[in-house]
């Protein structure tokens, strides 16, 4: 017999399979040695009550009878090595790679262009950058194999369950190497020590399999013919030529929307939501979240994790919200290029660093934008002038890019603040919300390190305002986040794409060009690792006739 259970146990108890059994024998009425085993289906960590935490856990028990390992759906994939369809794929990040997986079990050949290197080469890359603070254009936090997602923390929770099916992108994971207890955490993380081998198995698997990923070799045409797109060009001057194209080139990929503007292809504005990223000490928030005195921060222990939050506030009818919460993480330098200023976060698989960061970030629209870039104009012009960009009409409502050179400019001022080598500008928490310089800073995970400066000098008033009330209000729903503790780092500016790239609800290509498929999150239409894929997959199975 197999029976479905639901247990409330202690997080020392919950990863005792001797005490799972005896609680398994207790809610069936059957002996210990009559129950051969169990897998877990869910779990989650319930702290509210401030006496006791407890971990939710929904089980399968087997009992009367042999255990079974937890059936996993294994993919099989077809070779494609002389399929007579092919389709190119812009991208090695998470849209991509599932892109061209699905192709692969679909019997297509796909064939992946990827600007940066691969995870290893590129790690190597990251380590310049943070030490040394010289940038690769190329290969950074944004660009190689696995796009953003690979060197930032591969988490795997998301909300988007009628985008296409989790489960199978979770299981796809677990098949090329991740632990199975991304199938039944409530927040699935894999961690970027992890990615890196996970991301190499996907890429051995498309090549073993016949498909092809070409490393370093950046897309900058698109070949059309009759408004269809036939092919690529690479930055080294060939041309690749196929039945179909998939645009999964991330957010960060700003040539590509350029060029899609330059070539009058239809592209559009799109909110996104820009701030800053904060760090507070892991014990800290462990002491808020599991309600422990904030003197004894080991009291969390070995069997809880650390701590998250999510938070959320309506501010003046503006949205502040925390973005890419990791708890036990680093702060990491997320630019792409020399002169911009991007911060992100990323945990390792144990979650184990003594710092907890989040994105803290405001919505941004057009209107914004229009409103940044007039009150800067007016800086420097007198008021019946407008700047050169405005005279050509670069920066105004009808321009699609005008959202992207907002998030540009923003970026470029912090990187002045800083100082160069992307060293950050930074306050305290508090110092932050008075408009204070901050004298001197605690211990920051930020490699490249940060500079005390008044960050009203690199975000927009409204920006600024906006986190300031968020924080205060922050802090009355979590009792000590409120502090100068906590280090407010500029800025965190590539929460999504600027830019959307259209495309048909039916046929999911381009309303304007036949077979070019925007994806993932460069294109609009996910916002995470396993969004991403999703999108990727379903874009797949599109241009096979499946869908």
């Amino acid at each position: 017999m197999q029976k479905q259970l639901s247990l409330k146990v202690k997080p020392q108890e919950a990863n005792d399979t001797s005490i799972l059994i005896d609680y398994i024998a207790t809610e069936t009425g059957k002996s210990k040695a009559s129950i051969s085993g169990f897998y877990k289906l869910k779990q989650s960590i319930d702290a509210r009550s401030a006496r006791q935490i407890w971990i939710n856990i929904t089980l399968l028990a087997f009992i009367d009878e042999p255990f079974s390992n937890r059936p996993l759906d294994v993919i099989h994939f077809k070779e494609v090595t002389h399929s007579s369809k092919q389709v190119i794929i812009v991208g090695a990040g998470p849209a991509g790679l599932f892109a061209a997986l699905q192709l692969l079990e679909l019997g297509i050949k796909p064939i992946v262009f990827e600007r940066g290197k691969e995870v290893r080469a590129r790690r190597r890359d990251l380590a310049v950058l943070n030490k040394e603070g010289i940038i690769n254009p190329e290969s950074n936090y944004c660009f190689g194999e696995g796009g953003a997602g690979t060197y930032s923390d591969g988490k795997l929770y998301t909300r988007s369950n009628k985008r296409g099916n989790i489960n199978r992108i979770l299981n796809l994971f677990v098949q090329f190497g991740a632990e199975e207890k991304i199938l039944y955490e409530a927040h699935p993380h894999i961690g970027t020590n992890k990615l890196p081998d996970i991301i190499t198995a996907m890429r051995e698997a498309i090549i073993g399999y016949g498909g092809a990923i070409l490393f370093e070799q950046k897309v900058t045409d698109l070949l059309l013919k009759d408004s269809s797109i036939i092919g690529v060009k690479t930055a080294n001057g060939v041309t690749h030529h196929a039945d179909a194209v998939i645009l999964a080139t991330g957010h960060s990929a700003r040539d590509i929307f350029e060029l899609l503007h330059e070539k009058q292809i239809l592209i559009e504005a799109k909110p996104f939501a820009l701030g800053v990223r904060i760090e507070h000490p892991q014990a800290l928030i462990d002491s808020i979240q599991y309600n422990l005195p904030t003197s004894t921060s080991l009291q969390r222990g070995e069997f809880l994790p650390p701590a998250s939050y999510s938070l959320v506030e309506q501010v003046n009818g503006r949205g502040v919200f925390s973005f890419c919460m990791c708890p036990g993480g680093i702060i990491a330098p997320a630019a792409t290029a020399a002169n911009e200023l991007v911060v992100n976060g990323w945990s390792p698989s144990k979650r184990n660093n003594p710092y907890s960061n989040s994105g803290m970030v405001v919505t941004v629209d057009e209107k914004d934008a229009m409103d940044y870039f007039k009150k800067q104009a007016a800086k420097r012009l007198p008021l019946t002038e407008t700047t050169p960009f405005e005279a050509k009409g670069q920066r105004s409502t009808d321009n699609p890019l005008l959202l992207l050179q907002f998030q540009e400019a923003i970026e470029q001022r912090c990187y002045e603040l800083g100082g160069g080598k992307f060293v950050a500008p930074a306050q305290r928490m508090e110092d932050f919300c008075v408009g204070k310089v901050s004298t001197n800073f605690p211990t920051c995970s930020y490699v490249p390190g940060i500079k005390a400066t008044n960050l009203g000098e690199a975000l927009p008033p409204f920006i600024q305002k906006t986190l300031q009330m968020g924080f205060k209000a922050f802090g009355k729903k979590m009792k000590g986040y409120y502090t100068n503790e906590a280090i407010v780092v500029a800025t965190e500016s590539r929460t999504s794409s600027p830019v959307r790239i259209p495309r048909d609800h039916d046929s999911l290509q381009h309303p304007q060009i036949k077979n070019l498929y925007p994806c993932g999150e460069g294109a609009g239409y996910a916002g995470g690792i396993v969004s991403a894929a999703m999108d990727g997959e379903r874009v797949a199975l599109m241009i096979s006739g499946t869908l």
